[in-house]
């Protein structure tokens, strides 16, 4: 990855990580280009959402104040990491699942 394609790309990079529709934008506004710092935060937003979701039902059964507030702090850390990363030019994946989103969604933006 190349310093220009990080300065061309940052803008979608960001955009991928507001909310769902952020995703959906980057994803269709990078099918051109495939700018492979766009894709790579393409990859970690989409990875983040999907398992936001996906532990959300689990941990929302508990009815439990202290499991939710938990499950939303450590998705909010883990966004802002990965916000943080982009707005800054890094491509660093988020900790924890990072690598496997890169390999599971791998064919996004190639």
């Amino acid at each position: 990855m190349t310093k220009q394609d990080i300065e061309e790309g940052k803008s979608l990079a960001i955009v991928g990580y507001l909310a769902i529709i952020g995703i959906i934008i980057a994803y269709f506004l990078n099918n051109d280009k495939k700018n492979p710092f766009t894709s790579f935060h393409i990859r970690q937003s989409i990875g983040l959402w999907l398992m936001f979701h996906l532990l959300g039902f689990v941990a929302t059964s508990f009815d439990s104040w202290g499991v939710s507030s938990g499950f939303y702090l450590f998705f909010c850390v883990l966004f802002i990491y990965g916000l943080i990363g982009a707005i800054s030019g890094k491509a660093q994946t988020i900790p924890l699942l990072g690598e496997l989103f890169q390999k599971w969604f791998s064919n996004i933006g190639r």
